[in-house]
């Protein structure tokens, strides 16, 4: 198989030949004082972004057999370490017989095989972890010719002779393959072809995917998008909400293909739900690119669902990290318009805790509030579809009409089309509705309904 036949993971041998490299994790960052200088000052501390590092590693079944923090005062061009550090590190590797040393960081070619050289071991870095993750959780053909795109792209720029120690046989993306066809047989030629090729499939996707956005449209379905950081809930929230049976696991990465499906809300308006891949601190900016066309559904959304794992101590940084891949997307924090916060696993808080976290709600303006939900028990759910009706409903007209008794084919059309929010039996046997439309819907239901009357009172009932 060709190293450029990628999308076709094998995942039960990958999975064993992950769990048999015993791996290492790194953390190198820079102290306080030389962040600020160099301007990449983080909100996490080390050791929660270490931790992260090894929840990374354990995503692809890898033997984390230990954890190392390296502060720096500076970043050094040719190792990112500094040479007491590379000594002490290669040490440890030779005594604890690692096959795999993971730096959380973004290395440069040079210092990844510089590295590689004075460890005696595979180095792989934090995008090619994650690139690795992505590669073993994409099942539709789309996810796979996405991060096939991103990981051709990360690695034009590591064909490099001397990495013809690295070898592989395998077809997916790896860093982990045993003898075989070596990595330079890769012809940087062969990539950028394959590349090309990738995103003329992907422009085709993007544009079926324009064209069944506007066949809802004129449909047409409201489209609420989940969006959060990595492990927040989204899949859980969504299967909740669906009751679907998307994968919903505590790992990280469960979901990457994206998924809509259909679901009514409490009035019986129907929306469209889709769940998106989770997002990450630092996360490559080429997936970021190559995901454009899925995240796309999330650019278009008419509600867009922050999910948040509130019981998490970096949930504030973790926050920020979203709100900045939105941005990125062209989606602002102050577009609070159409963004509402879920704060999710409610159910892994103490007493003491749950109540901090829904007084901290409660005091937030009311256009701003939070939903605090938990997905796996459903504690907040209807009050989370409520308030996703509420916000789709602004600026939606409510009316109030009068169905007669033999008018069964008119009460239909008001409830598959819209909002019923009051309904009175009459005694004649009539019914007398109070309903809420989109406005695209209007023009068909005074022509359905001539003798309505606009509702001004914006209570609802």
């Amino acid at each position: 198989m060709s190293p450029l036949e990628i999308g076709k993971p094998i995942i039960e041998p990958e999975k064993a030949l992950a769990q048999a490299t015993r791996a290492l994790i790194v953390g190198p960052y820079l102290t306080d004082r030389a962040a600020l200088k160099l301007e990449r000052a983080s909100t996490r501390g080390p050791d929660a972004r270490l931790e992260e590092a090894a929840g990374l590693a354990l995503a692809i079944d890898l033997d984390v057999i230990g954890h190392e923090l390296a502060m720096l005062s500076q970043i050094r061009p040719a190792t990112f370490l500094g040479k007491g550090k590379v000594d002490e590190i290669a040490e440890q590797v030779k005594h604890d017989e690692i096959g795999l040393v993971m730096m959380d960081c973004a290395l440069s070619p040079v210092q990844q095989r510089n590295l590689e050289k004075a460890f005696g071991a595979k180095v792989i870095d934090r995008t090619g972890l994650i690139l690795e993750i992505f590669g073993r959780r994409a099942r539709t053909r789309e996810g796979a010719l996405q991060v096939e795109l991103a990981h051709l792209n990360y690695q034009k720029s590591r064909l490099v002779r001397s990495w013809t120690h690295l070898e592989r046989q395998r077809g997916g993306f790896g860093f982990l393959g045993g003898p075989g066809e070596t990595q330079i047989e890769t012809d940087r030629r062969l990539i950028q072809e394959r590349m090309t090729r990738i995103e003329r499939d992907l422009e085709a996707v993007k544009k079926t995917r324009g064209l069944h956005r506007k066949s809802r449209q004129d449909v047409p379905f409201p489209v609420v998008a989940l969006v959060g950081y990595t492990n927040a809930g989204k899949s859980t929230l969504f299967n909740r909400l669906t009751r679907a049976e998307v994968l919903a696991e505590d790992m990280l990465f469960a979901t990457l293909d994206p998924t809509l499906r259909g679901l009514r809300l409490p009035h019986g308006a129907r929306i469209m739900l889709s769940d998106t891949v989770g997002f990450i601190s630092d996360l490559p900016t080429m997936l970021v690119s190559a995901f454009r066309a899925t995240l796309e559904e999330v650019i278009s959304a008419d509600v867009i669902l922050h999910v948040r794992d509130i019981s998490h101590e970096d949930t504030q940084a973790q926050s920020s990290d979203v709100e900045a891949i939105l941005a990125d997307l062209g989606i602002k924090p102050e577009d609070h318009d159409r963004i509402i916060e879920v704060w999710n696993k409610l159910d892994l808080l103490d007493e003491h805790a749950r109540e901090a976290v829904l007084d901290a709600a409660d005091k937030r303006r009311a256009e701003e509030r939070p939903y605090v939900v938990s997905a796996l028990t459903g504690q907040g759910t209807d009050l989370l579809l409520a308030g996703i009706e509420d916000k789709l409903a602004r600026g939606r007209a409510r009316f109030f009409v009068t169905v007669g008794p033999t008018d069964g084919p008119g009460l239909h059309w008001l409830y598959e089309n819209g909002e019923v929010l009051k309904r009175v039996a009459c005694e004649d046997g009539s019914l007398a509705i109070t309903i809420r439309l989109a406005p695209e819907k209007i023009e068909r239901f005074t022509q359905r309904f001539p003798n309505v009357e606009r509702e001004e009172d914006e209570r609802l009932f």
